[in-house]
């Protein structure tokens, strides 16, 4: 089941202002991704996965775009960055994929903390499961957040997200094995309506 996965466009549209668009990393993208990641490596610092072995070096630009294909490609990750207005404003990455029985995937992400807090999140996010369960096929998304992520964990409750508990020393990041609050959603939970449109509902409220 890799035919045909990539590259892929999303393209959400809110009550207002520029599409969210999510879309592969390009070539041309090399110095705006750049400044962006070096203006947040504070800021995501304590949230990013680490290795605990010691890495050599980081993938080179180009590196990193072509893996990203590769691996879309081979149907085990969708790696998107998030666009507003034609700016760069952060990623989400559906990774993990499986097939099979299984047809499940986790979602990673981060966003500009200039533009933290103004909703972006969640609707990246929203598009992201959108596409999982109606352009993919897959039945579960999963997202797993250090509980010291407030932001992260308002994000997934805003969207209605299951918690299904705990991960004790899931993942290794900043350092130490940290745990995780594990949250899922299935393609039953969306019931009639888009999570984007759930979304958008939610916002006129």
């Amino acid at each position: 089941m890799t035919g045909g996965l990539w590259p892929v466009t999303v393209t959400a549209r809110g009550a207002g202002g520029s599409p969210l668009i999510l879309r592969g990393l390009r070539g041309r993208d090399r110095r705006q991704w750049e400044a962006l990641r070096a203006e947040n490596s504070e800021w995501l610092r304590p949230w990013e996965a680490t290795s605990p072995e010691p890495v050599a070096t980081a993938l080179a630009f180009r590196q990193l775009v072509r893996h990203y294909d590769r691996e879309a490609s081979e149907g085990r990750l969708q790696p998107f960055v998030i666009e507003i207005g034609g700016r760069l404003v952060g990623q989400m990455h559906l990774f993990a994929i499986a097939w099979g029985s299984l047809r499940s995937a986790c979602a990673g992400y981060w966003v500009a903390e200039s533009v933290a807090g103004q909703g972006i999140m969640p609707f990246a996010l929203a598009a992201a499961c959108d596409h999982a369960f109606l352009g993919l096929g897959l039945h579960r998304v999963e997202v797993n957040i250090r509980p010291e992520n407030a932001a992260s964990l308002r994000v997934v409750e805003k969207l209605g997200f299951r918690d299904e508990g705990v991960r004790l020393r899931y993942l290794h990041i900043d350092g130490q094995w940290r745990d995780h609050r594990s949250f899922a959603l299935t393609s039953e939970d969306l019931g009639r309506c888009s999570l984007v449109e759930r979304w958008n509902h939610s916002q006129h409220r």
